[in-house]
C-alpha cells in the first residue's frame, strides 16, 4: 500500500454510480421508514375500538393521541447529537428496537393513563427513526441522486400508514385491537437482525470520528464492492465545526441562517399539511357530503404527496434544490386558495386537494432531502433531527388550530384560506436560505 495514498470517502461515492449494496441499503432504509408510517398512523385505525371497549369518550382519548406526536418530537431533537457522537447504525437500531417493543407492550395495557405513556415513549423511538435513517442514506448515495432516492425512501411512510389500514381491517374483527398493536410492534423487531446484519456504519462519520483505517476500508468495500481502492487513510473535505457541542453549532454563525430557514419552513409545512389532512374530512362533511366521500377525497391528498415527493425530488436533483421547494409550497398556496374558493360539490375540489397534496407534501419530503447537504458530517445527524423536531411542533399546532377554528364557527372557506398563509412563508423563508459565510472546506481524515 502507499503510504502516501487518501481516499475522499464523499467524492468516491459520487463519482460512482449507485451500486448493488447501496440499492439494499435503500430498500432496507425504505423498510424502516415504512414501519414507521405504520407505528405513527395505528392509533387512528384503532381509536373506535379503544373508546368502545373502555367506555371513555373521543376527548378523554384525545390524550392517548397527542402522547406520540409529543414523543416524535422530543425523540427527534434528542437523537441527532447521540448520533452525531456515538454513530448513526446504533441510533437507528436502538430507536427501531424501540419503538417495535414499546408498540407490543401498547398491546397489554388496560388503561387511558398507561397506554398514553407507553404511546409517548413509543413516539421517542418513532422520532428518533426517521431523522437517522434520512441521514445514514444521504451519506451512502451519490449527490446527484440524492434527493431523488430520498424521497423514494420516503415513500414508504405513506405505503406503511395505507397497509396499517388494511392489516387492522383484517384483524380488529376477529382479533381485537390488542393483536393488531402487538403485530404492529413484532413487525420492526423482527426485522431487526437483519437490519444489524445487514446496515453498515455510515463511513463518513467513521472518518470524521478517526476510527482506524481499516476499520472504514472493510466498510467501505462493503457497500462500494471489491473494485474500492485500498488507501492508508480516508478523508472527507467539508467546512470545519468549531462551535462545540453540534446543538450549539447548529445555532453558530456558520449555520444559523439555514438552521433557522429549515425550522420556519418545516414547521409551516407540518402546519398546513396535518390541518388539512386531520380536519379536512370533517370540513367536507360539514359542507354537506357523506363521510365515505369526505374520506376518499382526503386521500387524494395523501396520493398526490406520493407522487409530488418523487417529482420534487428528481427536479431537486436538477436544479437549484431550494428553489425547487420554494415553487411546490407557493403552487400549494395557489392550490388551497382556490379550494376555498370553490364548493365541495364541484368536478374540480377533488383536483384541488389532489394537487395541494401534491405541491405541499411533495415540498415537505424534499425538504428532508435538502437537509442533509446543509450541514457537514460532525453536525449533521443533529440538524436534520432538529429540523424534524421543530417541525413536529407544527404538526401539533395544525392539528390544535383546526379544533380551534371550526370550534369558534369559521367556515370551511376561512378555514382553508388561511393555510395559504404558513404555505407562503415556507416558501418565503427557504428561497431565502442561504448559508453565511464560512470557513473553507478542510479535509478530516484518520
Amino acid at each position: 500500500m502507499n503510504t502516501d495514498q487518501s481516499l475522499d470517502v464523499r467524492a468516491f461515492i459520487n463519482d460512482r454510480g449507485m451500486g448493488r449494496y447501496q440499492w439494499l441499503l435503500l430498500v432496507l432504509c425504505f423498510l424502516i421508514v415504512a414501519t414507521d408510517g405504520m407505528d405513527v398512523a395505528i392509533m387512528g385505525f384503532l381509536a373506535p375500538a379503544i373508546t368502545k371497549e373502555w367506555g371513555i369518550s373521543k376527548a378523554a382519548f384525545g390524550v392517548v393521541m397527542s402522547a406520540a406526536p409529543i414523543g416524535l418530537a422530543i425523540g427527534a431533537l434528542l437523537v441527532g447529537p447521540l448520533s452525531d457522537r456515538y454513530g448513526r447504525k446504533k441510533l437507528l437500531m436502538a430507536s427501531v428496537g424501540w419503538f417495535g417493543l414499546c408498540s407490543v407492550l401498547c398491546g397489554t395495557v388496560g388503561d387511558v393513563v398507561s397506554l398514553s405513556a407507553l404511546r409517548f415513549l413509543t413516539g421517542l423511538g418513532l422520532g428518533a427513526a426517521m431523522p437517522t435513517t434520512t441521514t445514514l442514506l444521504a451519506e451512502y448515495v451519490p449527490e446527484k441522486s440524492r434527493s431523488t432516492l430520498i424521497a423514494i425512501m420516503f415513500t414508504g411512510f405513506n405505503l406503511g400508514s395505507a397497509l396499517v389500514g388494511f392489516g387492522a381491517a383484517a384483524i380488529l374483527p376477529d382479533h381485537g385491537w390488542r393483536t393488531v398493536l402487538m403485530v404492529g410492534g413484532a413487525i420492526p423487531l423482527a426485522c431487526l437482525p437483519f437490519y444489524l446484519w445487514l446496515i453498515p456504519e455510515s463511513t463518513q462519520f467513521l472518518v470524521a470520528r478517526k476510527y482506524p483505517a481499516d476499520r472504514i476500508a472493510r466498510t467501505l468495500r462493503r457497500v462500494c464492492g471489491a473494485g474500492t481502492p485500498h488507501a492508508a487513510s480516508y478523508t472527507i473535505s467539508e467546512a470545519p465545526v468549531i462551535a462545540g457541542t453540534p446543538a450549539k453549532a447548529l445555532l453558530s454563525p456558520a449555520f444559523r441562517r439555514i438552521t433557522l430557514s429549515l425550522w420556519s419552513t418545516y414547521f409551516m409545512g407540518l402546519l398546513v399539511i396535518y390541518l388539512l389532512s386531520g380536519w379536512l374530512p370533517t370540513l367536507i362533511k360539514d359542507a354537506g357530503l357523506p363521510i365515505e366521500k369526505a374520506a376518499s377525497i382526503t386521500a387524494l391528498f395523501q396520493l398526490g404527496g406520493t407522487v409530488g415527493a418523487l417529482v420534487v425530488g428528481y427536479f431537486m436533483d436538477r436544479w437549484v434544490p431550494n428553489r425547487v421547494i420554494a415553487i411546490a409550497y407557493l403552487a400549494g398556496a395557489g392550490f388551497i386558495l382556490l379550494l376555498a374558493s370553490g364548493s365541495v360539490q364541484s368536478s374540480t375540489f377533488a383536483l384541488f386537494v389532489l394537487l395541494a397534496g401534491f405541491c405541499m407534501s411533495g415540498g415537505q419530503t424534499g425538504l428532508n432531502a435538502y437537509a442533509p447537504q446543509c450541514y457537514p458530517t460532525v453536525v449533521r445527524a443533529t440538524g436534520v433531527s432538529w429540523m424534524l423536531g421543530v417541525g413536529r411542533f407544527g404538526s401539533i399546532t395544525g392539528s390544535f388550530a383546526g379544533g380551534l377554528m371550526l370550534s369558534m364557527g369559521w367556515s370551511f372557506s376561512a378555514v382553508i384560506a388561511v393555510l395559504a398563509i404558513p404555505a407562503t412563508i415556507a416558501a418565503i423563508a427557504i428561497v431565502l436560505a442561504k448559508f453565511a459565510p464560512r470557513a473553507a472546506a478542510v479535509r478530516t481524515s484518520y
